[in-house]
Formats: structure tokens, sequence, C-alpha cells
């Protein structure tokens, strides 16, 4: 019976259900929230409905891959909100987003996710905007396609490390392809016209 409740529970945490360990972590943002995530929760207190509304776009435009600068700026200017400030929020509510877009609909559950955001302490009006984007927003879901997470090291000794669509890598792939197979056959040409 121990046995049962104990798989019953490691079940639970694996799926982003039941109890996760003192209000941290266990749910769909993972073991550990992340530490942007939770500079959010904890600024986020502090904002209006409407700054909120308006950071919330900002955000969901950032992560349809649009330019948010003059956005952000605007912002800014509008609100007592510091540069750091902004980028608390509008980090944590990236990271927040992108998180919760990239769970299938069919295991991911509403009540879960706003439990999750309730254990973050987010304001009730606040958890109903997050999820009107997760669980409302189709096109949005369809613009956050998996990516590859890819490093390059440089001959200096540095390394890069970014986030690839998967698109773009298969175009990246097959323009790599494309120039080895002309290398390839520059390389024949240039032999033919040695021995001749």
């Amino acid at each position: 019976m121990a046995a049962a409740a104990a798989a019953g529970k490691a079940a639970a945490a694996v799926y982003g259900h039941g109890e996760s360990g003192g209000g941290r972590g266990g749910g769909f943002l993972g073991p550990r929230v992340p530490a942007e995530v939770e500079a959010m929760a904890r600024g986020v207190q502090d904002v209006g409905q409407e700054t909120f509304r308006r950071l919330l776009k900002v955000t969901v435009n950032a992560l349809e891959g649009k330019d948010c600068k003059e956005s952000v700026k605007l912002i800014a200017e509008s609100t007592n909100l510091s540069e750091e400030q902004l980028a608390f929020l509008i980090s944590g509510m990236y990271t927040l987003l992108r998180e919760a877009l990239r769970l299938p609909l069919s295991t991911f559950k509403q009540e879960v996710f706003k439990e999750d955001l309730k254990e973050l302490r987010i304001p009730e009006d606040f958890i109903v905007d997050f999820c009107s984007i997760v669980f409302g927003n189709s096109s949005l879901a369809r613009a956050l396609q998996p990516s590859i997470l890819m490093m390059m090291k440089l001959s200096d000794g540095t390394a890069h490390r970014f986030e690839v669509p998967i698109a773009k890598f298969q175009e990246l792939r097959y323009n790599v392809a494309l120039i080895l197979k002309e290398m390839n056959d520059l390389e024949k040409r240039s032999i033919l016209k040695i021995q001749d």
C-alpha cells in the first residue's frame, strides 16, 4: 500500500500534478522553478492590470519572434518601472509561457497550470490572462515549434550557444550539404585539369 502511494506521488511529480515540494517546483516548470520566473512572480505583485497586459503582449510578440524594443521602451516611459524591473518581468513571463506552450495540451491541464501559478503567488487576474494565452491561442502554439540548441566553438576557444527553429536548421543543413557538394565537384574538376 505504501509502495503504491509512493509510486502515485512519483507519477504525479513527473506529470506535474499533486504535491510540488513546499510550493516550489514539481509543476510544469520542472523540479526547480527558474530564477527569472520567481523574480517575475515577486515583481508582478506591484504591477497594475493594464501594465501587466502590455507586458504580456510584448512577451507574446517576443515568443512569436517579433522585435519588441520599441514596445518595451514605450512601457518604460509610461510606467514607473525601472529597466531592471522590466527585464525581470519580461524574462520571467517569457520563460513561463515558453515552457507552458511546449507541453502538449492533451496532457497539460488548465487546472494544473492555474494551481502552479497560484503556488508562485501570481494574482488571480494575471493567472486568467496567462491561461487565455496558453490554452486559448493556437496561433502562438504553432509559432512555438520545437527548436534545436546549438553550440559553436570558435578557433579562439570561445563557445556560443543559440537556439535554431527546426525549419531553419533544415535549411542550414541543406545549404551546408550543397556547399560541400559544390566543393567536391570543384575538387574533381581541378584534378581532371591537372591530369590533362
